[in-house]
């Protein structure tokens, strides 16, 4: 059974992503600060059912001195890491002539600094494996930038030049590294849009709907199977048709 490692797996984006992979029998390893009671259930969920196997794994990445030990420890307990997800990460809006000092670190840390080292260390294994698959959870805003979300959408924007980057050091080695930019999706991170703001949204969109968790759900899973051997390099949006 492969391993794959998600982050900011305990609720929202996250766990329907672990969802999805635990289903179609993935090992998933969820990392989060604390166990949700909605990844508890999904756990007690998965059980009956014997496809996949689902983990929890308690941290915070904003320890990035800690991250190499969590690595050590993950591959010590579950074994060889196939695949990472990396989906954690906040989410703060507001103009940035306003926006507190600390605030903008806090973005810069945990959405860039944090899923970097965290792939260093995870893609070290891989590389003595001979394979593996990266995918980065990145957004719309990193290419086509929103009103209010300046720091957040360079936060994105940096991870998707590190996955073009990334894929063009590890390709050789049998390494895969993509990203997945959903557009709006209705999670606890769009709860602050009002209804004028998401009616925009829809009649923007070229499908007239915002995607679902589970349709980045199946772009992930997407990447992480064999039928995306050759894809390497890319940033697949899910968006139904917002930047169309």
């Amino acid at each position: 059974m492969l391993n794959v490692v998600v982050t900011g797996g305990s609720r929202g984006l996250g766990l329907g992503i672990v969802r999805k992979l635990a289903a179609v029998g993935y090992r998933v390893i969820a990392i989060a600060r604390r166990e949700s009671e909605e990844l508890t259930n999904a756990i007690a969920e998965l059980e009956p059912h014997k496809t996949g196997v689902l983990n929890f794994k308690p941290f915070d990445l904003a320890n990035t001195g800690d991250i190499r030990l969590l690595v050590k420890q993950v591959r010590d307990e579950f074994g060889p890491i196939y695949g990472l997800v990396n989906n954690a990460g906040i989410g703060f809006s507001g103009l940035l002539t306003m926006m507190p000092d600390s605030q903008i670190g806090q973005l810069i840390h945990l959405n860039t600094v944090s899923p970097v080292l965290l792939t260093k260390y995870v893609v070290r294994g891989m590389m003595v494996e001979g394979s593996g698959r990266i995918v980065n959870i990145a957004s719309i805003v990193g290419f086509a930038g929103y009103r209010g979300l300046t720091v957040y959408s360079a936060t994105k924007a940096s991870i998707i030049g590190f996955t073009r980057s990334l894929a063009r050091e590890v390709g050789a080695l049998g390494i895969n590294v993509n990203a997945v930019a959903p557009g709006f999706v209705d999670t606890n991170m769009t709860e602050a849009l009002t209804d004028q703001k998401r009616e925009q949204i829809v009649r923007r969109s070229a499908l007239f709907r915002l995607a679902e968790i589970e349709d980045i759900a199946n772009a992930v899973e997407f990447l992480l199977g064999r039928q995306a051997r050759n894809i390497t390099g890319t940033v697949l949006t899910v968006d139904a048709g917002n930047t169309a």
